[in-house]
């Protein structure tokens, strides 16, 4: 028996309608998927923002765009000798901070932080010292680090650290740092044998065998201003904890790393400051430095 064809239309017609709807429920389906918003990548450590940057607001300003390294020192008090450095890297002047290196051990003057005079142009906080001649205090701020010294030759210099890239001075015995604020070469250091003397106070750079067979000069106070401060550098350490005559000091290997680290290309720059300048959100916290033989300086006097 035939069925009639408006009994097999009416079968195609259910048949049709059922994977319309089946068509339509599947693509509302994907619809749904499409529109469900993607979960943001899991943030890595070179992922920061500008908020929860490690540098200080007052200071991240004023850093030149052409900056691209930063070793940050951050203290916990104005009067602690104590503190940590950090390595910091960006890309270029528009991206976020990150942390490279650190933290890293480091001590301050005798008498901690004062405000000194660099590339920064945020007035002095209320109540916090003046960097002065004299006055056993790093300065707080930002510096250039124009070269890197120390006591071997600049060919066994090079060759014990391979990656020096920042010009080198050796310290031979006519080099000088000028301390004399009535000296027109205040605040440099200098080849005595080449430039008259008018000082009448200065630190023989190499009289400092282990404390400066490594460093690098930090441009504070470049204009050489009478009594703001003098001959401030990075440094091997006296012993861990132990503070400096103002200059920022650490273990022979830190300094070596960090020497080794600065590279002319990035402009980089030493920033010096206290924890309450940081954003509320870094959580930074100074450890006891590890003890290590080859950290103390007992042959030296202390600078």
């Amino acid at each position: 028996m035939k069925r009639s064809p408006r009994v097999l239309s009416g079968s195609l017609v259910l048949v049709l309608l059922i994977l319309i709807l089946a068509l339509l429920g599947g693509g509302a389906w994907l619809v749904l998927k499409l529109r469900q918003p993607k979960s943001p990548p899991a943030p890595t450590p070179e992922m920061t923002t500008d908020a929860a940057s490690p540098i200080p607001a007052m200071f991240a300003k004023d850093l030149p765009e052409s900056c691209r390294q930063v070793a940050l020192v951050i203290s916990p008090e104005d009067v602690s000798v104590m503190a940590e450095l950090f390595l910091l890297v960006r890309k270029d002047g528009h991206s976020p901070w990150s942390i490279d290196q650190g933290p890293i051990p480091v001590t301050l003057g005798r008498s901690g932080l004062a405000w000194g005079v660099g590339e920064h142009h945020a007035p002095r906080p209320e109540g916090f010292r003046e960097k002065r001649e004299g006055d056993g205090c790093s300065p707080a701020g930002i510096f250039r680090v124009p070269f890197v010294f120390g006591m071997a030759p600049e060919a066994d210099a090079k060759g014990e650290a391979p990656a020096l890239s920042l010009p080198y001075t050796h310290l031979g015995d006519s080099i000088i740092g000028v301390d004399d604020p009535e000296s027109q070469y205040y605040n440099q250091v200098v080849d005595s044998n080449l430039v008259p003397r008018d000082w009448n106070s200065h630190e023989p750079m190499n009289r400092f065998k282990v404390l400066y067979r490594w460093g690098a000069f930090i441009a504070h106070n470049p204009e050489g201003v009478p009594n703001l401060g003098s001959c401030i550098f990075i440094h091997i350490w006296p012993g861990p904890g132990e503070p400096t005559a103002g200059c920022t000091g650490m273990a022979d290997a830190d300094v070596v790393r960090v020497l080794t680290w600065l590279d002319p290309a990035k402009e980089p720059r030493l920033v010096q400051g206290i924890k309450a300048w940081q954003a509320p959100s870094i959580d930074s916290t100074v450890t006891p430095p590890i003890l290590r033989g080859d950290d103390l300086a007992p042959d030296d006097k202390r600078p």
